[in-house]
């Protein structure tokens, strides 16, 4: 679980580091829109393309940045499974039993773990190049046209902002609880999966008691910095488009593009 790098800052100096946040959360949510009108594997491998040109421009370790896959290896896993078994239709791969592999089966497998493959890495990329200031920032200034209406854009922002800064801290203290535990007799790696499970609970005592004592010391110190919510709050960098910002939409809408040229063909020619 310390493998997750959702919710970590990676510093470098970078072009995508640089970009405005709100452009990097906007490109972000295209990209992730656009996977899910993907359909062939061609569309695929440009958004492949696409994310290892965004990846070298960042100056982010591929390896720092795959081994966060590590950790919903299993959720990707699951969802084949899912797919291959419960897919009905075209060619039967395999029947044994009440068991029926499908072409088309393999082929929603494929493409679902892809695809969820590539939204870990694409919102990766989104937290790791932005810190957690400047997503609140975009975030919030994506929820302002919903304040006419009630909606608290503000708070909304920094509880998402926490809540994803959160995630390593937290994973970093359950493992500390966990060697804790490991030196005083503990076992978690022995036994079936019911085991397992069972071996976990001791650990989630001590993890919500220190969760509820961390988020006490941060409202305690966000009051005596006089935290007011948005009322009269000014900021010391005031966010602003610039001309490398419209650059990254352009190479955005590029992809769009291409990805959308590529799926009219392989619908027409019947491609994968």
């Amino acid at each position: 679980m310390l493998k997750i790098t959702i919710g970590q800052y990676y510093h470098a100096d970078s072009f995508i580091h640089k970009l405005d946040a709100r452009m990097k959360l906007l490109c972000t949510v295209i990209f992730i829109t656009v996977l899910f009108f993907i359909g062939n594997f061609a569309g695929y491998a440009l958004a492949a393309i696409y994310l290892a040109i965004v990846i070298r421009i960042s100056k982010v370790p591929p390896k720092f940045l795959f081994r966060g896959l590590r950790a919903i290896l299993f959720i990707i896993i699951f969802t084949a499974i899912l797919n291959i078994f419960f897919t009905p239709g075209g060619n039967v791969v395999l029947e044994v039993g009440f068991v029926r592999i499908t072409e088309q089966g393999l082929l929603n497998a494929a493409r679902m773990g892809t695809r969820l493959v590539m939204l870990i890495i694409g919102s990766s990329i989104l937290t790791l190049t932005t810190t957690p200031i400047q997503l609140t920032d975009a975030i919030e200034f994506s929820l302002k046209p919903f304040k006419k209406i009630g909606v608290p854009a503000h708070e909304i922002a920094m509880m998402m902002t926490i809540a994803l800064r959160f995630i390593p801290t937290l994973l970093e203290e359950m493992d500390k609880i966990m060697k804790a535990q490991m030196a005083r007799g503990a076992d978690f790696d022995t036994g079936g999966l019911i085991k397992k499970a069972k071996s976990l609970v001791p650990l989630l005592v001590p993890l919500f008691i220190s969760s509820f004592r961390r988020a006490d010391d941060l409202a305690l110190a966000m009051e005596a910095r006089c935290y007011r919510g948005d009322m009269g709050r000014t900021r010391m960098k005031q966010m602003k488009m610039k001309a490398r910002d419209y650059k990254a939409f352009g190479f955005l809408g590029i992809f769009i593009a291409l990805v959308f040229v590529t799926e009219y063909f392989a619908n027409l020619w019947g491609i994968w």
